[in-house]
């Protein structure tokens, strides 16, 4: 990967030759069928369709599919071409239904998707799967568009094997400021909390996701990698479909947000990445995440709002914690 020049505030995570000959000495290759103890807590550097079949029967609890999107990109040593939506509905039933083998029976599956893949998506999945819901999340990043309408939003798929399956609710409460403090017979707050920070309600998750940020360059959770998922989005995924000690694995693992998050969070983790470099990037985030499992926008067991960090603050004052220096959302400089 090219060497960039940075701003001296610019917190992404980069890679020294040293960093790069040490990590790569950790990567996993499978040469045939394997065990789940040698791909348990690894990253597998290769090509997923050349190890499909080697990935170990019924070992994973929740499946985040992160596919190339039905556009041309590149992806460091890789590139996808844009296809026609039915070449790409093509293309993803190749591979998607051999990967459900590796699926417990109570797993839950997430695919993520944008408005030019997401109807091939959608008629794949269901041939195999229950799909739950469809999530669409808020990508607030890149510039406008003077012919058409900005290109703000992705969507995710929320499948399960069956109608037995892992959904904790209680873990993904958003904390939502409260505009319209309505109060009760006795003037006290209605479902919401009255604070020196401000007013705040807890509410229960829906799958409108307003409340991420794409990574960029004064995040410590960025990489260089063109499609990075922000950590907040993973946390919820993981909390909401897993259990701690749970198996969470990733197919197209990206520079390692899917892996990093599962560790912080007490799960068990795997992923696929046929780009080195990512798979280098991937660990050094791992082992930072040995000494720092926090996440940006999720704090004391409750998802913030985006641009809340001056709350965040007062609140972490009042309850006499630590709260990250670079709360989720709030761009330095």
């Amino acid at each position: 990967m090219a060497e960039k020049k940075r701003a001296p505030r610019n917190r992404t995570i980069t890679l020294t030759p040293e960093e790069i000959e040490h990590y790569q000495a950790g990567l996993v290759q499978l040469s045939g069928p394997a065990e789940v103890s040698e791909i348990e807590n690894k990253t597998i550097n290769q090509d997923l369709f050349a190890i499909l079949d080697y990935l170990p029967p019924s070992f994973v609890d929740l499946l985040f599919i992160d596919p190339p999107y039905n556009l041309t990109k590149s992806f460091g040593s890789t590139t996808f071409k844009q296809r026609s939506i039915e070449e790409y509905k093509l293309w993803f039933e190749s591979w998607f239904p051999k990967l459900l083998r590796i699926l417990t029976p109570t797993a839950s599956v997430y695919i993520c998707g944008d408005w030019r893949s997401s109807a091939a998506i959608h008629q794949v999945a269901e041939k195999y799967l229950v799909i739950q819901n469809r999530i669409t999340w808020e990508r607030e990043k890149g510039r406008g568009a003077k012919t058409n309408w900005k290109n703000c939003s992705e969507d995710i798929w929320f499948c399960t094997v069956s109608k037995d399956y892992v959904f904790n609710v209680e873990a993904v409460k958003l904390r939502r400021r409260v505009i319209a403090p309505y109060k009760d017979e006795h003037s006290r707050p209605k479902d919401w909390i009255k604070s020196a920070t401000g007013n705040f309600r807890i509410t229960y998750p829906s799958n409108m996701w307003t409340d991420l940020t794409v990574p960029f360059w004064s995040m410590p959770e960025n990489t260089d990698h063109p499609t990075q998922k922000p950590e907040k989005l993973l946390a919820k995924v993981i909390l909401a479909s897993s259990r701690p000690g749970d198996m969470v694995f990733d197919p197209f693992l990206g520079s390692g947000t899917t892996s990093v998050v599962a560790k912080k969070l007490g799960r068990r983790y795997s992923g696929v990445e046929i780009d080195s470099t990512y798979c280098c990037l991937t660990e050094k985030r791992l082992a930072l995440a040995e000494h720092d499992k926090t996440i940006q926008g999720y704090e004391d067991g409750v998802f913030w709002e985006r641009n809340s960090l001056p709350a965040q603050k007062a609140l972490a004052q009042e309850k006499h914690y630590h709260l990250p220096l670079f709360a989720e959302g709030i761009k330095e400089g």
